[in-house]
């Protein structure tokens, strides 16, 4: 980039930024800042826009780690790649027309500068893409271990026995998980009966199912028994009509009653014991 260009950026960066702002209203920042505050907005803008006017007289190194820290606080807040992408043309568009009009620039070659800018900004966009898409694939990864954590966790109740709440739909992935914390979680606990309590599933077909009952017969082969609670009438109607077995289970239609079949299972029972009071 030229000298006079580079004098150009350095004397007027606020001007290109506040003229910067003014043109990202009309893009489809209006929904980013809708839900951010005003102060986070300007604040991450400013980072970015001085990332990139900075770049010309700052080592490869040093641009490329300020670049990634606003990519991924970028990420992190949620905002879109066009955000950055059509950041990085709008920067290009304000130093362009700003300089253009600049009493320096009269008698420039209009051709040479657009190449300049094109050396300048090409490897920018380009290195945005490739390290917002790196970005949001580590964060979507994270999210998705997270998720699985959390997805069909086997929690103990009672003595020797344990529940498993699953919320949501159940894909084979999922159920890959379902079954390895049962084993797992059966063996770590020591437990003889496991309730899978499927009350916030919200459709259970063939394939939900099938997944149902290896889980309970995985479970069978550990030595302990498994228990299906939170069977809604829907879910019973649809069930029989597809023809499904679920014989060898025994099946409950709350966690409530599920336990007191568990409790009955292990030799014991729920007691009420009448207060002092009432004596």
């Amino acid at each position: 980039m030229n000298s006079e260009l580079m004098t150009y950026i350095k004397n007027n960066k606020a001007e290109i930024f506040e003229h910067w702002l003014e043109l990202m209203k009309n893009t489809e920042t209006e929904r980013i800042q809708s839900i951010v505050s005003e102060s986070v907005y300007v604040k991450v803008s400013s980072d970015f826009v001085e990332t990139i006017l900075a770049n010309p007289v700052i080592d490869k190194d040093s641009f490329i780690e300020r670049l990634d820290d606003v990519i991924q606080r970028v990420v992190r807040l949620g905002w879109p790649l066009t955000y950055l992408t059509q950041g990085v043309r709008q920067i290009g568009q304000v130093v362009f027309e700003g300089y253009m009009g600049a009493p320096s620039s009269v008698g420039k070659v209009e051709t040479k500068l657009l190449y300049e800018f094109d050396e300048w900004l090409g490897p920018i966009y380009n290195e945005i893409v490739e390290k917002y898409s790196n970005s949001w694939e580590h964060t979507i990864m994270l999210q998705r271990v997270a998720l699985q954590e959390l997805s069909a966790p086997l929690i103990p109740v009672f003595d020797k026995i344990t529940v498993m709440p699953l919320v949501g739909t159940i894909d084979t992935e999922r159920a890959k998980q379902i079954m390895e914390n049962l084993l797992q979680g059966v063996v770590k606990h020591r437990s003889e009966v496991v309730l899978i309590d499927i009350t916030g599933v919200p459709v259970v077909d063939t394939m939900v199912a099938h997944h149902i009952i290896q889980a309970a017969e995985a479970v069978r082969l550990v030595g302990a028994k498994c228990l299906l609670v939170g069977i809604r009438p829907e879910i019973a109607q649809t069930i029989v009509n597809l023809g499904i077995d679920l014989n060898q289970i025994i099946t409950k239609n709350s966690l409530k009653k599920g336990i007191e079949k568990a409790l009955e299972i292990t030799n014991r029972k729920i007691v009420h014991v009448e207060s002092e009071e009432s004596l």
